[in-house]
């Protein structure tokens, strides 16, 4: 847990979980009983961009029925579809987990998350606290507009496909291919490593 989560404060978005539901998900985590891969995709340019992504990456961790298995480098990057200077650049990292919930259920945790760090939906492309998308779940392809898998832009997102491609350079994105071909085939311009920064993978 980063400090942000110390003397005193707690994970708002964390609910008290009854002890048998504790011992299931540890029970299904340990014993593979059929958890799904998951990619997400978190993204920041409000306050204080690194903690919020540790938060972030933290309260995921506390979610009954996920595990995170890898936590990405961060990038700096220029915000997309706004002008120039307009925004605070972003902080990006890639999260890789296994979780016993189905994408629906998944989905309400992530938007739970953002809410917890005040994320604001007033504006398309508008500069925003935390961004937390699922970018893929197994190998699922659905056009389903509630959940759209994989996510419809993450194959022309350097800032999704650099990091991702950090902890698995093997990566496919289900329905485009391999993550590398795809990262050749885009531009990087304004996606910056941070070697600088780095966020901890909950123990």
């Amino acid at each position: 847990m980063t400090a942000f989560f110390t003397e005193g404060h707690s994970d708002p978005t964390v609910q008290p979980v009854p002890a048998s539901v504790v011992e299931k998900v540890d029970a299904a985590d340990t014993t593979l009983h059929n958890p799904k891969r998951a990619v997400i995709s978190l993204g920041s340019n409000l306050g204080n961009r690194l903690e919020t992504l540790q938060g972030a990456i933290d309260a995921l961790e506390d979610t009954p029925g996920v595990r995170i298995k890898a936590v990405s480098p961060v990038y700096e990057t220029e915000p997309w579809g706004v002008e120039p200077g307009s925004q605070p650049s972003y902080f990006n990292a890639v999260v890789v987990l296994k979780t016993t919930l189905p994408p629906s259920s998944l989905l309400e945790r992530a938007q739970a998350v953002e809410e917890a760090f005040h994320r604001v939906r007033d504006e398309r492309w508008g500069a925003r606290t935390l961004d937390v998308d699922i970018v893929a779940y197994a190998d699922v392809v659905s056009d389903d507009p509630a959940l759209t898998l994989p996510h419809p832009r993450a194959h022309e997102r350097a800032f999704v496909l650099a990091p991702w491609h950090d902890v698995e350079p093997q990566a496919q994105l289900p329905g485009r291919g391999s993550v590398a071909d795809l990262l050749a085939g885009i531009t990087h311009h304004g996606v910056e490593p941070r070697r600088d920064l780095e966020l901890q993978l909950p123990e």
